[in-house]
């Protein structure tokens, strides 16, 4: 009886809050046929917006992975002074809300900021373009791939890197034949919810991009700025894009989930 009351309350939460709002999107963005989702999708500004995130995360994503996997490997592999202090440094973005980091690298960053202002008189500019939109994704997906891959470092210990030295392999050897493969499909796993996050900032980007129309708007704050414009159709198709963009990394992280146990039960 308890299980088929919890079973129930979960099915009746994933519908009402997850299964309904995604179906009204999609129900909305086409209710005026085919025809006008494709115009709305394939409009100017909407394909720079969808442009422009996917530049972002195809960014943020391979940096994320160097750092993350440098981290994990710091903290993992080595005692030194301040280390907890490093991984509490780490996971700032989880506590910080986006809007206030936003502002954090505006203030430091922009044109009036120590940094931006240094830059300044050098033509560089930080904020409103593409390289604040960039530095703000970092920080708040910074977290992932560090996450999931310490644990990983930190169960598979050093016995075998130790083994490994120990026969006459380099460092690089070492890592690539013994350490990788213990920890591939962590590192996976922490670079697809890294690009989940990316492409679906908006707090930190709304502070920092500009809002510039067809130039530093990425897809969520295009759809903030169709749906402010009441342009209802239009805001949808993109709501459309942005879901089946977050729907193809829920199904890379399920793929990763099934394979991972069949790799750990392989002899």
């Amino acid at each position: 009886m308890a299980r088929a009351v919890l079973i129930a309350l979960a099915l009746a939460f994933s519908v009402l809050f997850i299964v309904l709002p995604v179906a009204a999107i999609f129900t909305r963005a086409f209710a005026d046929g085919p025809g006008a989702w494709i115009a709305a999708v394939t409009e100017p500004e909407t394909l720079a917006a969808i442009r422009l995130t996917v530049l972002t995360a195809l960014i943020v994503v391979p940096v994320n992975i160097v750092f993350g996997l440098a981290a994990a490997w710091a903290i993992a592999r080595f005692r030194f002074p301040g280390r907890r202090a490093l991984l509490v440094l780490i996971e700032v973005p989880f506590a910080i809300s986006p809007i206030i980091a936003g502002l954090c690298f505006l203030l430091v960053y922009g044109a009036y900021g120590p940094v931006g202002g240094a830059l300044q008189p050098l033509g560089i500019q930080l904020m409103f373009n593409l390289t604040g939109i960039v530095l703000v994704s970092l920080f708040v997906t910074c977290p992932f791939v560090m996450r999931e891959v310490l644990p990983a470092l930190s169960v598979s210990g050093e016995d075998e890197e130790h083994a490994a030295l120990t026969l006459g392999a380099s460092g690089w050897q070492v890592f690539r034949l013994v350490t990788l493969p213990n920890i591939t499909w962590p590192l996976v796993y922490g670079a697809i919810l890294a690009t989940a996050r990316a492409i679906g900032e908006f707090g930190a980007v709304s502070v920092v991009s500009g809002a510039i129309r067809g130039q530093t708007m990425t897809l969520p704050l295009q759809i903030e700025l169709l749906y402010n414009d009441y342009n209802t159709t239009a805001a949808f198709a993109a709501a459309t894009v942005l879901a089946l963009l977050a729907l193809v990394t829920l199904v890379l992280r399920g793929i990763v989930d099934a394979i991972q146990p069949a790799r750990g039960a392989t002899p």
